[in-house]
């Protein structure tokens, strides 16, 4: 008998609370959370078109300490930033036609632990990306969006643990 890995459900009603989600990944992505894990993990993010994932991972990274502009890496494939001696690096896989053009880029060098890895679209990449700690997959629920959020490795299940979903 196989079980699902832990995974908890976050309704995204609105602008706020996307950017309230960002705040709480970006506490325990950067190790700000008392009795939380390292900073460091990988967190995928999958959805529809328009579904949120360049709008939560905007606001992760403000939470996280980048100031100044903070683009979409749709066209050139990464953004990266370095807060105090945290890297993070902000991919967008949507224009990968091949799952090897992340390989052949040289992309999984940086997927250090120490690092905060974001990636949109990460199915583009097929099987070659290593686990995410967390998988997020937004989708839309009426005016608003619903997140479920999946862990896939013991971080992504501290994470979680972490995490206190805001009650319907």
């Amino acid at each position: 008998m196989t079980t699902s890995p832990p995974s908890i459900e976050w309704p995204l009603p609105d602008e706020d609370a996307t950017v309230a989600l960002a705040q709480r990944l970006a506490g325990l992505a950067c190790g700000r959370t008392p009795g939380g894990p390292a900073a460091g993990g990988r967190i995928h993010l999958r959805g529809e078109l328009g579904a949120g994932k360049t709008s939560l991972a905007r606001a992760l990274l403000r939470a996280g300490g980048v100031t100044g502009r903070i683009k979409s890496p749709s066209y050139a494939l990464l953004e990266s930033y370095n807060v105090s001696n945290l890297y993070f690096y902000h991919f967008d896989f949507y224009r990968f036609s091949d799952a090897h053009e992340w390989r052949d880029a040289g992309f999984d060098e940086l997927l250090d632990e120490h690092a905060v890895v974001l990636i949109e679209w990460p199915e583009q990449a097929g099987t070659r990306l290593p686990p995410p700690d967390l998988d997020i997959r937004l989708e839309y629920a009426g005016a608003g969006r619903h997140a479920r959020l999946t862990a896939c490795s013991e971080k992504g299940q501290q994470w979680l643990t972490h995490l206190d979903p805001p009650r319907r």
